[in-house]
Order: structure tokens, then C-alpha cells, then sequence
């Protein structure tokens, strides 16, 4: 069972379970797991939980920021110890397994309390030691067992690719290893801890490095190729698993999308992008946490090269006289125009630091991609929303809705999406994958950490920006 399987199947539980739908939420009572069945508990977090609900007028958002916020700590989280430092393996939610991308973002959730908090800054050091870990084992893998010795739980045995054990899928996407990279930057700039940036986690960097570089692919197709038997085109690659041809173009070639589906053109852009900023990251983090001059330089030289590819070959005509980022792109002049709601997104550039919001090329792009020209944007009875292959047409990822909401300054589009996501949780109180545009009680992934600390996110994002908007009643 691989992991479209698994959340397949997750899904169809979930709208099963869902039918009651809002009558469910009636009483409010608190979702979270009992406080001796939580992973983790940080001071700082149920402080902040206790301040934000008592600005939040509405009792349902109230509720669903209490339940979300804090998903992450109290059900991914296991924190132990490896020769004497801190690790911290976190699960995505109902797939037993860390992703380098989601275990990141859960966490960025919370970066902004490590500083008064040492217990919390004890998951972070953990888990950036074990991330680091993890790309040592395998650089080109997306997802880890929490045992490095282990076989994977997700069916991708046999996957054609080279499965190493401690290796749970082998799909390679350029943003795991940006995501470990905006994280570290995170830690550090909130707390200017040196404790996890140490030797192994040197190493780790300089392979992912290496990695972006390799897949250039300048001197031949590199070591990477992947192909799985399933009956979706999206799970595997063409041309003996190195995926569609491409012109060297100094861009990095990623043979999968954030959502885990494959890529139709080999460089994916909004990806290409966040490596370029991650890579910024790295370099402050290399210099001024570790002193380390050398690969500080390393990454700039690589980002500088990527951005220029980037402005060369990353474009493409809006249709109407102007320009936007492409999807997805070739290097022969080819370009494929659409959005995932998954993170990095073309929506979502600016929440990750690899665009500027105000910035009007992203603004267009962006307009673009919220619109009927992305054949993955969906508008329905219960909401409006991007999707994309992953789950099938007419799902809307909550995700994207948060995104919009974020990329917005409008208090009306904030209003609306805040709204949008009140009355699709379908009763449970959790952020989901993907609803049904027209009923909400079809859903996919009723535990699915990522979205819930994105709606944290959004909640305390608003109380900065608008905080008129959480004292009304929506």
C-alpha cells in the first residue's frame, strides 16, 4: 500500500465519519487529546493558545484555532535522545512517517516561541539533527522511517529506484531539502542557538547542496531515476524513471511536485524558486552560525546561478501583454501554467520567503493562479479554492485557502476565506487535505498536522494584520 493508498483511505473513512457535519460542533468542547496523551506540551504554546482565543470573537473559530494550533505538539511529535543530543521524529498525521517538507513546516508553526521556551527549543534542535540525519541516508527521498534500519511501511519496497533502508518513499522533490534549509534559517534568527548546527548537520547541508547541483543534471542525467507500477501516471517517470527531456539550462530538476505527484515538465519553477531563497537561508545560517565562510559562498554562487535560469527561462505571457512565473518548464521554450495548492506553490511563494508580496510580478502570478486559467482552481457552493491531481478534480485544498487569505490585504478576501474555512471542516474541528467544493463532509485526511498549523498560522496572522476582522462574529 503506497501512500496515495493510504490517505485514499483515510478519506473514505473521513466521509464516512463526517455525515453529522456541523451539528457535531454544537457544544464546542475541545478537541485535543487528554493532556497525558499529548506528545508534547509547551508553555509557551498554551500560553499563546489561551491569549489569541480570548482576541477571537467567533466561538467556532475560537474552537478550531484551540483544536489546530497545537495539533502538531500534542499527536506528530517523539521526542527522544541519539548520543546524548536531542531528536525529534514528527509525523505527518495519519501516515506513520517524516516527511522532510511537513515535519518542517509543522514546526515553523512555532519558531517564533522557541525563544522563551527551552523544551520547545529541544523539539526544534531534535528535529533539525534528525532531518539532517535523513538527507545523510538518502538525499533524494522525501519520506523517513522513524528506525533508519527499517523497510518501508508505504509500499515503495518496490519502487524501481535505489531503496535504501530507514527510506519510507524515494520520490525526489527540490523543496525537501529547502524546507529543512527555511527552518534552520527560522531557528536560528528567532533564537541564535548554535546547540543544533553542528558537524552532522554541516554535512547534511553540504550534501543537499550537492544535490541541487547534481540535478542540474550539466554532465549527463545524474544518479537519480525513479518508476512504480500503479495506475496513475502521476506516481511514476518517463523515460526509464528520468522524466521528460529537458535542455540544460542551469535550472534544478525536480521529478516530483510538493503533493508527491510527478512532474509533466522537469523544472518545476516555484520550486526552483524557494531554492533560491532557501539557499540565502543556508548561506546566513553556514556564516553566522558556523563561521563557515566556504559554504556560505557555495550557496550564494549556486543560488545566484539558479536565480539568473530563473529570469531567463521561468516566464512565460499572461495573455494579456504581460508576464507571469510559469508552473512548470522546460529550458526548450515549453511551459505548462497551473498551481497546486501544496506548498511551494506559485500562490504560495511569498508565505515561504521566495517571493515579495508586494512584489507585482507575484501579484500577477498569483492572480493568475487564483482564476479559471488554473485548471485546478475550483469554485463551488461551498467554496471557492486550488486543488490538484493528487486527490481529483473538485477538491479544494483548505491550504489554498489560507494561502489566499495571506496573500491578501483585502478585508473582504480575508473575511471570505476565513469564513470558507468555518464552514468546511465538516464538524470535526481539524483543517482536512481537500473537500468536495460542494459538500464539505467529502473529505480526505481527517489528521493532517500541515493544514492545521497553516490555520494556526492564519489565525495569528490576522490578529497582526486585522485584527478588527477576529472580533467579529463571522
Amino acid at each position: 500500500m503506497n501512500r496515495r493508498d493510504i490517505i485514499a483511505g483515510a478519506g473514505a473513512l473521513a466521509v464516512a465519519a463526517a455525515v453529522p457535519a456541523r451539528a457535531a460542533t454544537a457544544a464546542f468542547g475541545s478537541k485535543r487529546p487528554p493532556v497525558s496523551a499529548r506528545r508534547f506540551t509547551s508553555k509557551a504554546v498554551e500560553a499563546e493558545i489561551r491569549t489569541v482565543k480570548a482576541r477571537i470573537a467567533d466561538p467556532e473559530l475560537a474552537w478550531m484555532f484551540e483544536n489546530c494550533y497545537p495539533n502538531t505538539l500534542d499527536t506528530t511529535v517523539k521526542l527522544s535522545t541519539i548520543d546524548g543530543k536531542p531528536d525529534a521524529f514528527v509525523i505527518t498525521g495519519d501516515i506513520d512517517a517524516l516527511w522532510l517538507r511537513d515535519s518542517s513546516a509543522q514546526m515553523q508553526t512555532y519558531v517564533h516561541l522557541a525563544p522563551r521556551d527551552a523544551d520547545l527549543r529541544r523539539v526544534f534542535h531534535g528535529l533539525i539533527q534528525r532531518q539532517a540525519r535523513c538527507i545523510l541516508i538518502d538525499s533524494y527521498a522525501n519520506a523517513f522511517m522513524e528506525d533508519p534500519t527499517a523497510k518501508s511501511t508505504l509500499g515503495a519496497v518496490s519502487d524501481k529506484t535505489e531503496m535504501k533502508p530507514g527510506v519510507a518513499e524515494r520520490k525526489w522533490e527540490i523543496d525537501s531539502l529547502c524546507y529543512p534549509m527555511r527552518l534552520a534559517h527560522s531557528y536560528w534568527t528567532a533564537t541564535r542557538d548554535p546547540a543544533p548546527f553542528d558537524a552532522l548537520w554541516a554535512q547534511g547541508m553540504a550534501r543537499a547542496v550537492a544535490t541541487f547541483r547534481e540535478q542540474q543534471r550539466k554532465e549527463g542525467p545524474g544518479p537519480y531515476h525513479f518508476q512504480r507500477v500503479d495506475p496513475s501516471p502521476t506516481e511514476t517517470l518517463m523515460l526509464g524513471g528520468y522524466g521528460a527531456p529537458t535542455r540544460k539550462v542551469g535550472l534544478i530538476h525536480s521529478m516530483f511536485r510538493p503533493s508527491d505527484d510527478a512532474t509533466v515538465l522537469p523544472f518545476l519553477i516555484p520550486s526552483n524558486l524557494f531554492a533560491v531563497s532557501a539557499l540565502r537561508m543556508l548561506a546566513q545560517v553556514q556564516q553566522e552560525a558556523r563561521g563557515d565562510t566556504a559554504a556560505a559562498r557555495d550557496c550564494l554562487a549556486l543560488a545566484a546561478e539558479v536565480e539568473a535560469a530563473l529570469v531567463a527561462h521561468g516566464r512565460m505571457p499572461d495573455g494579456q501583454g504581460g508576464t507571469v512565473w510559469a508552473y512548470e518548464a522546460d529550458g526548450f521554450g515549453n511551459a505548462l501554467f497551473m498551481d497546486d495548492a501544496n506548498v511551494p506553490s506559485l500562490c504560495g511563494l511569498a508565505l515561504l520567503g521566495a517571493a515579495d508580496r508586494a512584489d507585482p510580478l507575484f501579484r500577477r502570478t498569483a492572480a493568475l493562479a487564483w482564476s479559471p486559467r488554473n485548471p485546478f482552481f475550483f469554485e463551488g457552493s461551498a467554496a471557492q479554492g486550488i486543488g490538484g491531481p493528487h486527490v481529483g478534480l473538485d477538491m479544494i485544498w483548505p491550504m489554498s485557502i489560507m494561502v489566499h487569505a495571506r496573500n491578501s490585504d483585502d478585508d473582504a478576501v480575508v473575511r471570505q476565506c476565513l469564513r470558507w474555512l468555518k464552514t468546511t471542516h465538516a464538524g470535526t474541528g481539524f483543517m482536512h487535505e481537500s473537500f468536495h467544493k460542494d459538500d464539505p463532509a467529502k473529505f480526505t485526511r481527517p489528521w493532517f498536522a500541515w493544514a492545521n498549523g497553516l490555520f494556526g498560522e492564519l489565525i495569528l496572522d490576522t490578529l497582526r494584520r486585522k485584527p478588527a476582522l477576529l472580533a467579529e462574529r463571522l
